[in-house]
């Protein structure tokens, strides 16, 4: 007999597979009538050998109730795990930017700093030409020996020679 099939009437509960005290039925025989009115397949889920094992086809078998927990415990702390991993990260990122914003200031400072110094030896240059050309006449040395390039010459010490 096939699962889902209508049994004989005239077989009894206990000579089918499947039939008799596990399934609930009575061990008596089972009569027309008392077929037409039970359920079809409740009687073909009994009648088949996959009952006594629990095993629903079509569907996985469902996980214990304590896999549930175990699996729902593992989710949980690798969920933890990557919070702690995220707000790592996050910190880590924001010490990263404030190092980067802290080096930078500090080189726009050592920048400023020494193009302020640029500008002190280029005002201590120009001094030191024009006290050179100052000193120039009075020197003993020749000066047609001496040779400064034009860019040297200071317009200001040519205006005060000429008054």
């Amino acid at each position: 007999m096939m699962p889902g099939q209508i049994p004989d009437p005239s077989l009894t509960a206990g000579a089918l597979p499947g039939l008799g005290p596990l399934t609930g039925l009575p061990g008596t025989a089972l009569t027309a009538e008392e077929l037409k009115c039970t359920d079809i397949r409740n009687i073909g889920a009994m009648i088949s050998p996959l009952h006594f094992l629990e095993v629903k086809l079509g569907k996985r078998p469902q996980p214990v109730k304590s896999e549930l927990d175990e699996e729902e415990e593992r989710r949980k702390r690798r969920r933890e795990k990557n919070k702690v991993a995220a707000a790592r990260c996050r910190n880590k990122k924001k010490e990263r930017t404030e190092f980067l914003q802290r080096e930078s200031e500090r080189l726009e400072l050592m920048n400023a700093e020494l193009k302020a110094q640029i500008e002190e030896l280029k005002q201590e240059r120009q001094q030191l030409i024009l006290m050179l050309n100052r000193h120039r006449p009075t020197c003993i040395v020749r000066t047609d020996s001496i040779k400064t390039p034009e860019s040297e010459a200071n317009p200001l010490l040519e205006q005060l020679e000429k008054k």
